[in-house]
Parts: structure tokens; sequence; C-alpha cells
């Protein structure tokens, strides 16, 4: 692919019907592999003036326009994006949508900032009209960004659970969350206890789990804020249904471990907290792992859970700095998946988060190539989360849950998608220069979220 031939003239998007059967005309990427394993520019294919059907909401094949050309008839509405990049829609593995009334609050670290600006916001959830409000915004700011799927923590109230997991079905996008567990060392207003958090979890999860694509998650907020016997019933939980997930928090700052070790002074670790409960498996998410030993990477790849890399959070609140390529090591691999982390995070655009994520490795002596960093928000998520035969991907057959990228959204970025000689040199161009401009279109099952006309 010649980048250069990206046009920054505008095209006829308008599409106001979405009919059953669609194509999306455009350069699409497709990866080949996992870039972490061989060279990244094999990695990634660009494939320019492509097509991608789409018949009742998955993807039913991808070719040349002129290969393709002979299958678009009458009953085939034809999307021109040419100019801009189509691929899958990012996949964000650790956000809180509670937390978006207080993104970008001022001047505190993890502990002290939970306690000023979270807790008290999340007191609100208790209403679910204000529940409702906020996931709906929530979740149009998600797509607006071109994230299509994330693993999203609600709060201790049912009623936030369901206010989420309904606008989600309004939206038919695929969605994780669950109602937070947390029976100590937090607001009187926010507790629950080990037993009602379990019976409120598994109705929910009776309820929602697997029904049309919403996906449940048992959350323990963290290790400090739940006692052994909330751990251990939620480890319980996880039984009860098949495919479930868990979300939970793992050695984000010094201080938090520090607190962990006085108040499970029996376990070895942090993560030993949880395995011994029972969540350390396949399909549990451990948010930020700043701090991880060689011992926890090592239980980690054996386990098959995953980590949820929030770069942008973890320099918002001054907690270090995520040892990204420890973690890909490849006789010990783990699975990693990015994350915005709102509120922590200042932005839900997986665009920024590749880029400090960057930032992030090159902190380590290392460097995060473009390939490797768009995997990681879309592949390598959709993976890390075992939902690879379902999205992450532009293949037949899997979900059609797209995001369009435009490199010529701004002036900067147009002068700069000129200059570019690879898809790798215009990929890093987008996650340094873009945010939610780049963003042309997204596609939910294959139906139209937006798209910003000039």
């Amino acid at each position: 692919m010649n980048p250069t031939s990206h046009s920054c003239n505008d095209t006829d998007n308008d599409s106001a019907r979405q009919p059953h059967r669609i194509a999306l005309r455009g350069t699409i990427l497709r990866f080949a592999g996992n870039p972490f394993d061989m060279p990244p520019e094999e990695a990634l294919s660009a494939e320019t003036d492509s097509v991608v059907i789409i018949e009742n909401g998955r993807i039913s094949a991808v070719g040349s326009y002129d290969q393709m050309a002979h299958r678009l008839g009458d009953s085939v509405a034809l999307v021109d994006h040419r100019g801009s990049l189509i691929g899958p829609g990012f996949i964000d593995t650790h956000v809180h949508y509670p937390q978006l009334g207080v993104i970008a609050s001022y001047g505190e670290q993890l502990l002290t900032w939970l306690e000023r600006y979270v807790f008290p916001e999340e007191r609100r959830f208790a209403e679910q009209a204000y529940a409702r409000r906020i996931a709906s915004d929530f979740l149009d700011a998600l797509l607006d960004q071109g994230t299509t799927t994330a693993a999203v923590y609600c709060t201790v109230h049912p009623e936030s659970v369901e206010a989420f997991f309904d606008e989600s079905t309004r939206r038919n996008t695929r969605m994780i969350a669950g109602k937070v567990l947390m029976d100590r060392n937090a607001p009187d207003y926010l507790r629950d206890t080990a037993q009602s958090g379990y019976d409120e979890s598994r109705r929910l999860i009776d309820k929602w789990h697997g029904r049309g694509r919403q996906l449940y998650a048992v959350t323990p907020r963290f290790a400090p804020t739940s006692t052994e016997a909330q751990l251990e019933l939620a480890g319980t939980l996880l039984d009860t249904a098949p495919d479930l997930f868990m979300q939970t928090h793992l050695l984000e700052t010094v201080q938090e471990e520090e607190w962990v070790r006085s108040l499970f002074p029996h376990r070895t670790g942090y993560l030993d907290v949880y395995d011994k409960a029972g969540l350390v498996r396949p399909r549990s998410i451990f948010g930020h792992a700043v701090h991880v030993s060689e011992q926890d990477l090592t239980r980690c790849a054996h386990a098959g859970c995953t980590l949820a890399h929030c770069p942008t959070s973890n320099a918002f609140l001054g907690s270090g700095a995520f040892r990204l390529f420890d973690a890909m090591r490849p006789d010990r691999r783990v699975h990693v998946g990015l994350g915005t982390d709102i509120g922590g995070g200042n932005s839900l655009s997986m665009l920024r988060v590749m880029n400090d994520a960057y930032c992030a490795a090159q902190s380590h002596g290392t460097s995060l190539h473009p390939v490797q960093a768009y995997w990681l928000a879309t592949a390598g998520a959709a993976q890390a989360l075992g939902l690879q035969d379902r999205i992450g991907q532009v293949e037949p057959g899997l979900e059609a849950d797209l995001c369009v990228l435009d490199p010529c959204a701004t002036p900067l970025m147009a002068q700069r998608t000129k200059r570019a000689e690879t898809i790798s040199d215009l990929l890093f161009a987008l996650s340094m220069l873009g945010d939610d401009r780049a963003v042309s279109a997204t596609y939910v099952m294959g139906r139209l979220h937006r798209r910003f006309t000039p």
C-alpha cells in the first residue's frame, strides 16, 4: 500500500438508509498474524480499494472492488469510504461508565482520588433514571470514538447494571459489564455484603449473561474493598454460568500493594489473594498490573487471564508504567489488551491510549510498533477476551463491528498523511495525532452509528 494515495477530498457519505445488505468501500486493514510473533509489517495488510460486504449484521465477504463488483447489485447499498481505513471496532478492556462525570478531576492519586471524586459520584447510581442517562451518554461517547466493545464497571447498585445493559441492548453493542462488589473499606452508601453481593450478581447473571450481545463480568472492585468471604463467593459465582468474565484491579500503585499486604498478611502477594479465591482463570481481566512481579506474570500466563494496560490513567494518577514487553515475552506470553480507565483516564479515545502506550513503553527503553498497538486495541484484545470468533477482525463470518478512520481528519493529520510511506507510518501518525475527529464512521453489526460530515 502507498499511503500517499489517500485523498483528503470529501466524498459523498450520505447513508441514511441502512438495509440488511451493505458494502463498504475503502482501504481495509486485515491481520495475518500476531505482530508480537512476526515482523509487524507482515502482520497487517492494507488492501486499497477493497470492499466489505455485510449481510444481517455479519461480514459475508471481503475482497478487492474489482473482484467483488459483480456481487454488488441493487439490493446492496454501497458506502464509499475511499481515502479512509476500514478496520475492526476498537475494544476497551477496562473502563468505568459511572466515572464519566468525574473525568479530568484535578489533583489526586488513586486512593484519595477515589474518596474525593469517585465514591460520591457513584452514590448517584442508586437512581436508575440517572444511571440510564449516564449509560446512554457513555455508550454514545464510546461509539463516537470507534469503540464497539468494552469491559465496563458499573457501581454496587443493581440499578446501574440494569440501566447499562438496557442501553447497550438498544444499540445492539457487544458489552461486558457487572455490578461492583464492595463489602468493606468504602462509604456505607456504597457497601453491600458478601451474601447480598452474591445474590444480586446471580440474579443479574441469570437475566443478562448471553442475552443478545450482552456478557456478564463478576466485578469485585479490588481486594481492599472486599473481604475474603466476598472474594470467595465471587469465585463461586464464576461457576454458575458458562463463559462468565471476571474483572478487578491489580497492583495499580505501590500504596495499594502495601494496603493489600496489610489486609491479607497470610497471602504471598496481591495476585495470590485473588488466586486463592478462584479468580485467576481464563476470561479474568486484571486492570493496570503496573507493579507485577515475574512470579505474577508467570502465573497469569499459565492461567490464561488478561491484563488491561491503561497507560493514560497510569500517567494521570502517577501510578507508574506497565512493562508491556515483559508481559508479552514469548516464553510465557500473557494476554494483554488496552483500556481507557475512565475516569482515571482522561479520554475514551483508543487512539489516545495507543499514543500513551507507546510513551509508556519508551519509558522502559522499548518501542511499541504502531501495528502492535493497533493489534492490542483490536484483534489482540478480542483474543485476550476469548471473543476472537466473534469480533476483532475484518473477516467473513465475524460480527460487523467496524471503525472507519480518516487519516486526513485535521489539517495537521492531512499534511502528515502526505508524507507517510507505509501503513505502519500512517497508523503511527493516526495514533500520535488522532482523536474522535479521525473516526469518520462506526458500524455496530453493520448498522451505522454515526459519521462526521465536514
